[in-house]
């Protein structure tokens, strides 16, 4: 069997949110928005344990609030994140302990499923390297020094990058140990550290068109409406516990 962990970031500060309230802790559906992909990876039998990443001053909160609250007995170690994304990445990954493949994941994207999960676990064990995405519904241009357009992408080979990001534990390892000694000024995602290093080829798999990021007032409206047509129902046992979410009903 095959010893998975499970990064989950929840140390962003939300700023296109426009409130004080970290989006990754706001209201949706009754459950703040972190707590949907906790859920779905507390209960794949894919994950062995999770990391979650928070500010240094959300980590008694996540504590209390979210991983005992909801028992996500998976949760192994709340580590306090760092400024910008890699810096989080990399702490998660530091305490990480004799897994084979780890799942980088953004706690502000509530809509992660089984499925999904399974398909990228399926394309990491090919290259070591694979990351969740949907082709761009968009015609998408270049913009050139003047502000005008200098080319236009081939539609077919767009994709929009996702998460969950999935490696070789000792791959991504690698790649980000390097990466304290290099430039970090235009690193947006997990592939381009690996990309960067070349230590490994990353696949592409499908993710969601529904699997969005939390990032502005409008996301939380959207994600209400997925909730509802996506039949997402939570239900309690009668001892009050937490019955697994129908998330594979979403696509």
């Amino acid at each position: 069997m095959e010893n998975n962990t499970a990064i989950v970031l929840a140390a962003g500060r939300g700023k296109r949110m426009n409130s004080s309230i970290q989006k990754q802790f706001m209201d949706l559906g009754g459950y703040p928005v972190l707590y949907y992909s906790l859920r779905c990876f507390q209960d794949s039998p894919l994950i062995r344990d999770i990391i979650l990443v928070a500010g240094e001053e959300e980590i008694s909160y996540c504590k209390s609030e979210i991983v005992e609250r909801y028992g996500f007995s998976k949760v192994c170690a709340v580590v306090p994140g760092g400024r910008e994304r890699y810096d989080s990445v990399y702490a998660g990954l530091c305490a990480c302990s004799g897994c084979d493949y780890v799942v980088i994941h953004d706690g502000a994207r509530p809509f992660v499923t089984e499925e999904i999960l399974r398909r990228g676990m399926e394309g990491v064990r090919a290259t070591g390297a694979c990351v969740a995405g949907m082709p761009s519904k968009d015609t998408v241009k270049l913009m050139g020094d003047d502000g005008c357009i200098s080319g236009t992408l081939n539609r077919d080979r767009v994709w929009i990058i996702q998460t969950p990001q999935i490696f070789s534990y000792s791959i991504v390892r690698s790649a980000y140990d390097k990466l304290q000694d290099q430039d970090k000024s235009h690193i947006t995602d997990d592939a381009m550290v690996v990309e960067r290093n070349g230590e490994a080829s990353v696949r592409l798999v499908e993710g969601s068109y529904r699997n969005i990021k939390i990032t502005t007032p409008e996301d939380l409206e959207v994600g209400e409406i997925y909730l509802k047509k996506g039949n997402y129902v939570l239900t309690h046992r009668k001892d009050g516990a937490r019955i697994n979410p129908a998330l594979s009903q979403l696509r």
